[in-house]
């Protein structure tokens, strides 16, 4: 059995390496691809725009669907884990009619195109990547269907909302889990900054000076989310249901609990004021949205709570 689970494996890499890329992609490719098990795969994608090599785990319904891109938090989900260690994602996903795709790496990079590359970070065109290099390899490999959401927590849910901005009609649907989509005003920049500060990184290498970030900014580019099915959420700071000790995300530790009221807390409330800045401009604006606001801290349990309602918003505007 282990002998021809290797044998198939080795024999689905062969088969990717033959399989013609779209011009469109020139340069990027699929080299490697590794059953996990049931519907899951890692694909390891070479971008020519950032000169490495990206896994990206993939869950394919076995026939032609459409795609869901799930990101990251400020982390890329390279140390604290990404959505498919810190939520039920895989599980949830594995009897529904959609790719899932969740790229690994990106930390503290906003999924952004930087103009500069960083000394720390190294070269971003994670932008590029997503909307150019990597759906039409999944596409070709998968046989994906045109039809594409995105969706993304905290820093990937800004980024989420910047992206279908950028490719307006690409994305029929956005989720955006306890995002800041207000980046061009001053405490926003702060914010940014300090995040990107964690990681060592420069902000100037992003975006460039202060004044050039308002391309970068949900809120003021709100209209171009015109016709995309949005999922809006956020706390409000103030502890909810997965803020208790019997929580398992908690597991009866005080310390953890506590970090998640100050910390989780404090950053869930800041949150909600960026947040109310994008639905009110949506509201002036006439675009419909799906507003969630609760009471809850900034964590994972109440992304994957939001995972699950947002979900028939995707299925509806993918047509599934």
């Amino acid at each position: 059995m282990h002998r021809t689970i290797r044998y198939l494996g080795a024999l689905a890499i062969a088969l990717t390496a033959l399989l013609p890329f779209p011009k469109a992609a020139a340069g990027a490719a699929i080299v490697d691809v590794r059953p996990l098990g049931g519907r899951q795969f890692q694909v390891l994608v070479y971008s020519q725009a950032m000169n490495k090599t990206v896994p990206v785990w993939v869950s394919h319904p076995g026939r032609p669907a459409p795609a869901l891109y799930l990101l990251n938090a400020v982390d890329g989900g390279e140390s604290g884990g990404p959505w498919t260690a810190r939520t039920d994602a895989a599980a949830f996903f594995a009897d529904k009619p959609v790719n899932v795709i969740q790229p690994i790496g990106g930390r503290a990079s906003y999924y952004t195109d930087w103009r500069a590359d960083d000394p720390v970070l190294g070269r971003n065109k994670w932008s590029t990547f997503l909307r150019h290099e990597l759906p039409p390899l999944l596409t070709t490999r998968f046989g994906m269907t045109d039809a594409q959401a995105v969706a993304g927590t905290s820093m990937s849910a800004t980024a989420a909302l910047n992206l279908a901005i950028e490719s307006p009609g690409r994305y029929r649907a956005v989720g955006s889990f306890s995002a800041c989509p207000r980046t061009s005003d001053v405490a926003a920049s702060a914010l940014v900054r300090s995040q990107l500060g964690l990681f060592g990184a420069n902000a100037d290498n992003m975006w460039g000076a202060f004044g050039a970030w308002g391309a970068h900014d949900p809120v003021r580019n709100a209209a171009r989310l015109r016709g995309t099915a949005l999922y809006v959420s956020s706390g409000d700071g103030a502890p909810g249901i997965h803020d208790v000790l019997t929580d398992p995300s908690i597991a009866g530790d005080p310390v953890r609990l506590a970090d998640r009221l100050l910390v989780g807390g404090a950053m869930e409330s800041v949150v909600r004021s960026c947040t109310s800045s994008l639905t009110a401009r949506l509201a002036e604006l006439g675009i419909p949205a799906a507003v969630v606001r609760r009471h809850g801290t900034h964590a994972w349990p109440y992304w994957q709570d939001d995972l699950h309602a947002s979900w028939p918003l995707f299925a509806a505007a993918l047509g599934v």
